[in-house]
């Protein structure tokens, strides 16, 4: 089959017409915006990826099925010819997934606010290490496993991130509820992506659709930490493992600390130890990340009744992804790390963890609020109360649309907001002035800095730029 994927330059996209390509379809794609890595990936595969989008090319194309990204809506001209002529099918991303990948495979569907994309990597990078040849597809760049999509072998687990957002302009259910889950891993719940949902009411709604897709063979791994994700139960049509530090889990995470290579904890199994972990991830919420990665493994190979045979092969070498934690400068002067948070809730988990880490040094965050929840006014509170862990906050620059749904967020007033908490915040209409607060807040202290950086999209690319200013020799 011949298949055109309008947005093919997206990581979800693009590593999605890759897998399609590796089933044996001729798949081709457009987009306006086409970069590395992903450009590259799909150059080296052989890809064509078009600039632009004509209707003209498209129909000469004559392609047998188009997908349409959600990034896209009414008023794109190749979406306007696809409604208007009705000869070509469309489908939507998670649709063209079920169709052709999830609809007859074990699935592993990773679900939750935060945590994603770690989980989705760590879970498919044990399998593969245990053996199997698990079929993934991961909505990031991970450094394991070493690229973000496999087919993977027809009867074993397929293991996918399983978004909230929606599916499409004309599909407006959450990516999730096409992914056919055979195991749930729900590892927290909490109000987010306000462009498409009302409060934290209507995300539930969402993920209580998906957790009855699980068939009574099936199991469903919550987070007992998490109140939000509780507030689902009870479930009584399939089998739910509870995972967290409570001593009700089923797994539970014991003897949590960090040291100077990262972190260390246990997972025990129905009180006794399964695993001793150490590895250099850090922070609580990547071990329950690792907890649930091991469980559904385990349970995806092995079944509930041989849990602790698993063992979690080459955990203690998993590098994450980029874009978490990821340190992007290391010097005995200054300690730059990149971090893909962008809630509240990661930005106060991230900046715990490394002020654990590194308990010596000057903590400076550079926040981006980028993302359509992050924008909010509404968030104002949560991110002062979140980035009053640090002892020095830049906030870079809120972009605004003309077609502005809720309040955007007061910059200057969550400056002051800190400021009246005693960490000095500065507040910037432009990155390009967030560059140069960040420098001069830098160039300030003789002591050893940590710079972290909080952001879910470039920045601009000031975080590039402002490691190229420090390996200059200037810090």
């Amino acid at each position: 089959m011949r298949i055109y994927f309008l947005g093919i330059a997206g990581t979800a996209m693009g590593n999605a017409a890759l897998l399609l390509r590796d089933l044996g379809h001729e798949v081709t794609g457009s987009d306006q915006a086409v970069y590395p890595p992903m450009s590259d990936m799909l150059l080296q595969a052989g890809v064509e990826v078009l600039e632009g989008y004509s209707v003209d090319r498209l129909q000469k194309l004559e392609p047998d099925l188009v997908v349409i990204g959600n990034a896209f809506s009414r008023g794109n001209e190749e979406v306007e010819f696809l409604l208007e002529s009705r000869s070509i099918p469309f489908v939507s991303l998670p649709g063209v997934l079920n169709q052709f990948v999830l609809s007859k495979r074990q699935n592993i569907v990773v679900t939750g606010t935060h945590g994603k994309t770690t989980t989705t990597s760590l879970t498919a990078y044990l399998l593969e290490q245990s053996g199997a040849n698990p079929g993934y597809l991961i909505g990031g760049a991970p450094l394991d496993p070493g690229r973000g999509w496999n087919n993977g072998s027809a009867d074993a687990p397929f293991v996918i991130e399983g978004d909230e957002y929606d599916s499409a302009f004309f599909d407006k259910r959450s990516k999730f509820i096409h992914y056919a889950p055979h195991i749930v891993i729900l590892n927290n719940l909490e109000f987010d992506h306000a462009d498409i949902f009302r409060d934290l009411e209507d995300v539930k709604r969402s993920f209580d659709h998906l957790i009855r897709l699980i068939p009574r063979s099936g199991f469903l791994l919550i987070n007992e930490d998490d109140s939000n994700v509780l507030s689902l139960l009870p479930i009584n049509w399939t089998r739910v493992i509870r995972v967290g530090v409570s001593e009700s889990c089923e797994l539970r995470i014991t003897k949590y600390e960090t040291n100077s290579k990262g972190s260390k904890f246990d997972l025990e199994w129905k009180n006794r130890r399964w695993l001793s972990v150490e590895w250099a991830m850090l922070g609580l919420f990547n071990a329950r990340n690792a907890a649930m990665a091991c469980l559904a493994s385990a349970l995806s190979l092995l079944g509930e009744d041989r849990i602790t045979d698993f063992q979690a092969s080459g955990i203690e070498q998993f590098r994450g992804v980029q874009r978490r934690q990821q340190i992007r400068l290391e010097t005995d002067r200054l300690i730059a790390i990149e971090d893909f948070a962008h809630h509240p809730t990661a930005i106060k988990e991230i900046l715990e963890s490394v002020r654990t880490r590194y308990p010596n040094s000057r903590l400076i965050a550079a926040f981006e609020p980028r993302s359509n929840t992050s924008r909010l006014e509404i968030m104002r509170a949560p991110l002062c109360e979140a980035l009053s862990l640090a002892d020095a906050v830049v906030i870079g620059a809120v972009k605004k649309s003309p077609d502005e749904y809720n309040e955007i967020m007061n910059t200057e007033a969550l400056a002051s907001d800190l400021n009246a908490a005693g960490i000095v915040a500065i507040a910037n209409l432009s990155n390009e002035a967030s560059l140069k607060a960040l420098i001069e807040l830098c160039a300030d202290d003789s002591g050893q800095q940590l710079v972290v950086f909080l952001t879910n999209g470039s920045f601009d690319g000031i975080i590039g730029q402002f490691v190229d200013h420090c390996l200059r020799g200037n810090f």
